[in-house]
């Protein structure tokens, strides 16, 4: 347990910050999830555009690494790609 007042607040600020984190992310793979188990391209295209959203703005907060949204969008691009 920490001794100091201000560790006290840093745990419950953590604590917090870690429960929205796991939301965000659950909401990602979610959303990547779908458009991998899409058969369609128009509806795979729909999807799409909701991920990129949810894969920039996670980028953008720190939840992942930019470049790792990088080359998730451009797999799920060319996994569209391949749909006929």
């Amino acid at each position: 347990m920490p001794s100091h007042k201000s560790n006290f607040k840093r745990m419950r600020t953590s604590a917090k910050e870690r429960e929205r984190n796991r939301g965000y992310r659950s909401n990602l793979r979610a959303a990547v999830k779908d458009v991998r188990e899409e058969t369609s391209k128009a509806e795979a295209l729909k999807k799409y555009a909701k991920a990129v959203l949810l894969l920039d703005r996670a980028a953008s907060r720190g939840l992942i690494h930019k470049k790792t949204a990088s080359r998730n969008k451009s797999r799920l691009s060319a996994f569209i790609q391949k749909l006929g």
